[in-house]
């Protein structure tokens, strides 16, 4: 008789940043072990620029061990470094809303990877301030909500914006180019929450010593660009760019469509690294563990 096949293992990443000091990858280490877990795959980073340290784990664990019994005991670690921490099972996939304006091809190509397991999230709706796209997020399987947005209304398009994301238990809002600028108030709210895609170049540097610019707001590539929202507009800290190289021949519709493409890609990304929780927040720029 063959012996029967055991369960496999729980897994989950715990993901971490605090003030450089000593000690810090021992404790998490040797809390990881105290509590009967094997990790699976460890990634650090200390940034001599602010003295902070980051760090994502991806580690294993089997029952009776639990995601709330692992947070409220690593709590005391924490603490004691003055960590900012978040620990998740990882096959949770992430609860995400999309919002988009009168261009698709993001909205589209979000839909696709998730529905075909490439990104590990759940749409949860799509909402626009037009209705060009219902049928198509309809086709997906998706709820669509229509919230108008005008001078008059944008309070209250907010507040109702907000509502879903509570009452869903959202985890991330994805800007599929919705072409609205949110509130201080909104963005204050989803700090950290919130993903755009720019369909240009960013940042774009002026003045003296631009690769020192450049640096100091952590540029990856030069293309189209995806960051963090916050309240000043098109400045959050950058997640993922992207680039295409095109030559004098091509035309306006050529390069539109090349633009395309190039945003979804750099969209796609940082989406699927934020739900894989890959991303760190390091003042305006991020950390990004691939």
């Amino acid at each position: 008789m063959s012996e029967q096949a055991t369960a496999p293992a729980d897994q989950y990443v715990l993901t971490l940043s605090c003030p450089d000091k000593q000690g810090i990858v021992h404790a998490v280490s040797s809390f990881l072990f105290m509590t009967g877990c094997n990790i699976e795959d460890s990634q650090q980073f200390g940034d001599h620029d602010t003295g902070l340290f980051f760090m994502r784990v991806h580690f294993s664990a089997e029952a009776p061990v639990t995601v709330d019994k692992l947070r409220a005991s690593f709590a005391a670690v924490g603490d004691s470094f003055q960590m900012d921490w978040q620990l998740d099972r990882a096959d949770d996939r992430m609860r995400v809303v999309l919002m988009v304006s009168r261009f698709g091809h993001c909205l589209n190509d979000l839909l696709f990877r998730a529905r075909t397991g490439a990104l590990p999230v759940e749409i949860v709706a799509v909402v626009s301030n037009h209705t060009d796209f219902a049928e198509l997020v309809a086709s997906y399987d998706v709820p669509f909500r229509h919230i108008p947005v005008t001078r008059d209304n944008k309070p209250q398009a907010e507040a109702e914006l907000l509502e879903l994301v509570r009452a869903e238990g959202v985890e991330l809002v994805v800007l599929a180019r919705y072409m609205q600028v949110l509130s201080d108030d909104l963005c204050k709210q989803l700090n950290g929450r919130i993903i755009n895609i720019h369909h240009s170049f960013l940042p774009s540097f002026k003045g003296a010593k631009p690769y020192h610019q450049a640096h100091a707001r952590g540029v990856k590539l030069i293309g189209a660009t995806a960051h963090y929202v916050t309240a000043d507009l098109d400045e959050g800290p950058i997640i993922e760019q992207e680039v295409e190289r095109v030559g004098h021949g091509v035309t306006p519709d050529q390069l539109v469509a090349t633009g395309r493409d190039v945003e979804c890609q750099a969209l796609a990304r940082a989406v699927k690294w934020h739900a894989e929780r890959r991303i760190l927040l390091n003042g305006r720029r991020t950390v990004v563990f691939p």
